[in-house]
């Protein structure tokens, strides 16, 4: 079994989330960001272990990546150390997105998709399948290829990841806490329930991603006939906020974002809370599932990033 100080599985995470070659120089910077200050031969050492327990491996002069092994030991051993693993990434992304819906202007939180290129035109007509169907969480999208991210023979498209409507409220004062992902029934163009819902603090994978990959979605369905499964997100404010976020919603509607859904003490069948208001709002992953359901392949780094909103609106 796998060493459990936390340096070697924080490395192992990043080799995991980032799957390309990674050099001792950005594992470091990396994982500075997590709170790890190792210089590049401490790095190294760490990667030498690594190499000779069969976890990683060497690809030239470009760095390590997991050996399958490795991916599966790492899988194992970090169940524990990923609960939770995903509400903190996308929280760090809050903290860092600092888009002012009045100036429109400041970086946004997004989520990148890779598709095969001779796919992306089919791709792109799904993505605009749900901008009209006014399903996803933002108005536009952005086709991008010269990232050292996306691999030779693929695409990538950037779009708004939902986590930004949390830095806005955060810097307006407004407490938001992300409560659940789930599956909402949609019929003749009306939400009605949520079919299921799975909290984010408990689970080691994004819930929504997970809806997709089990084939519990019918986006393309529902954006052609009104009716069917789409994915939404539920936070939760103070009550007490309520004039403030209506407010804020409004100025962010005119940035092109596309929310809420509804917004209530108890709306659909949500827990009732009298204290606290819960947002439901559509997820830019029915971007993804509208692709998924048409057979095209395609992988998502959700809160892949920050960047400029002025960035991410340039195309779409």
């Amino acid at each position: 079994m796998i060493r459990t100080e936390r340096k070697y599985i924080e490395i192992l995470r990043i080799l995991k989330e980032h799957r390309e070659p990674m050099g001792a120089k950005r594992l470091s910077e990396l994982m500075a960001e997590r709170g790890f200050v190792l210089s590049d031969r401490a790095v190294q050492y760490y990667l030498r272990y690594l190499d000779e327990m069969g976890f990683t491996e060497k690809v030239g002069n470009l760095g390590r990546i997991l050996t399958p092994y490795g991916m599966t030991e790492t899988e194992s051993a970090l169940v524990g150390e990923r609960i939770g693993f995903i509400i903190s990434k996308l929280e760090r992304l809050a903290f860092r997105s600092t888009f002012d819906p009045v100036t429109q202007t400041g970086d946004v939180a997004y989520n990148l998709s890779l598709v095969p290129e001779e796919r992306l035109d089919t791709a792109l007509a799904a993505f605009d399948e749900v901008v009209r169907a006014g399903c996803g969480f933002f108005s536009s999208y952005r086709v991008i290829d010269d990232d050292p991210r996306i691999p030779e023979g693929s695409a990538g498209i950037m779009t708004v990841c939902s986590i930004t409507m949390d830095g806005v409220f955060q810097g307006r004062g407004i407490p938001v806490k992300m409560a659940f992902g789930g599956r909402l029934a949609i019929e003749h163009g009306e939400p009605i329930q949520f079919v299921d819902l799975i909290g984010y603090r408990g689970t080691t994978i994004d819930p929504l991603q997970l809806f997709i990959s089990a084939g519990l979605t019918s986006v393309g369905e529902m954006v052609s006939t009104g009716t069917g499964i789409a994915l939404a997100n539920v936070r939760e404010v103070p009550a007490a906020a309520e004039k403030k976020v209506r407010e804020t919603i409004a100025q962010m509607r005119k940035s092109g974002f596309i929310f809420p859904v509804t917004m209530g003490i108890s709306p659909f069948n949500l827990p009732s809370d009298p204290y606290r208001l819960s947002i439901v709002s559509y997820s830019g992953m029915n971007f993804v599932a509208a692709v998924v359901e048409k057979g095209i392949p395609i992988r998502t780094e959700i809160g892949a990033g920050n960047i400029a909103f002025s960035k991410i609106v340039q195309s779409g």
